[in-house]
């Protein structure tokens, strides 16, 4: 075989070439459209931000500086002693421990009661069911000083004043739960459902092993919501509660505020205090919320 006989270099198709020029084109065109979006992003974060890292560092000033002219951001003799101050002028280990029991046993139960709701709204179809949807949604219409009144009536004819009880049973449903648990369902493909009752599973079993674990994102996400409203739920636990030892966090740090004074400094040290296990689920929690997948399990 002459030299002339060799085989040559075959370039690369018209086809392959245009290919790699629009994979070029596109991730140019991307990043273009992600540098303004992610901008707006951080500018939005920084504007949300300020007002917390103002608060924070304001905890570590002293009660006088608090309201000195110029204001300063940053304190200029940083101390602990509004935290230390808050902690030892009020029983918050007490309040801690009556807060985690009623949001732990209420986040159980407003998560067990929503998606039981959700997926019979969702998957059944029943005229009394599309009309007691209708009647939870429209609590979302009244403000819910409104309902106070008769709530407390009903908590207290039960005898579930001065009660833990009494500030669990009313918080359990949530419409919210129930609207998030229905539209999350209401994705599931039937036939997912029609497949495994042809395989013999009872009702109860896909509801435990199908539906269940699918809506894990959707739990997650309302438990955190969940555990989040009753931490910072004030109003109704100021109601219910008359015993000192079953105070709740937000009623504690109330209890610190006097009749013709405020310590500005212990106040926004106990506030802090109060937000520490609200951050501490967050960060735990997110990123199960963030990276699952609601659409494990299924196939087009």
């Amino acid at each position: 075989m002459t030299t002339t006989d060799m085989p040559r270099r075959v370039d690369a198709a018209p086809g392959q070439t245009a290919s790699r020029k629009r994979h070029r084109g596109a991730g140019g065109g991307g990043l273009r459209r992600a540098v303004p979006a992610t901008t707006l992003l951080w500018i939005l974060a920084c504007l949300y931000g300020l007002p917390v890292l103002w608060f924070i560092l304001s905890s570590l000033k002293p009660a006088g500086d608090l309201f000195s002219y110029p204001l300063t951001l940053v304190p200029h003799h940083p101390t602990l002693s509004g935290y230390l101050t808050a902690w030892r002028s009020a029983n918050f280990s007490q309040y801690f421990i009556n807060t985690t029991i009623v949001c732990v046993i209420t986040t159980v139960l407003t998560v067990g009661a929503s998606c039981c709701t959700g997926y019979a709204l969702a998957k059944y179809d029943n005229r009394w069911l599309k009309v007691f949807f209708v009647c939870i949604l429209a609590t979302t219409m009244l403000p819910s000083e409104v309902m106070l009144a008769p709530e407390f009536l009903v908590v207290r004819n039960l005898g579930l004043y001065n009660s833990f009880g009494g500030i669990i049973l009313p918080a359990v449903l949530t419409a919210t739960g129930c609207f998030m648990f229905r539209q999350f369902f209401l994705t599931v493909p039937d036939e997912l459902l029609e497949a495994a009752r042809i395989d013999g599973a009872r009702e109860l079993s896909i509801f435990l092993r199908i539906m269940v674990p699918l809506s894990r994102p959707i739990m997650l996400t309302l438990a955190i919501l969940s555990f989040q409203w009753r931490w910072n739920d004030y109003i109704w636990p100021l109601l219910m509660l008359n015993d000192p030892s079953k105070f709740t966090v937000q009623i504690g740090i109330q209890s610190i505020v006097g009749a013709q004074n405020i310590n500005w400094s212990v106040l926004l040290g106990a506030s802090v205090i109060s937000m520490i296990p609200l951050i501490v689920i967050f960060l735990v929690f997110q990123r199960y919320v963030m990276g699952a997948d609601i659409n494990a399990g299924l196939k087009d």
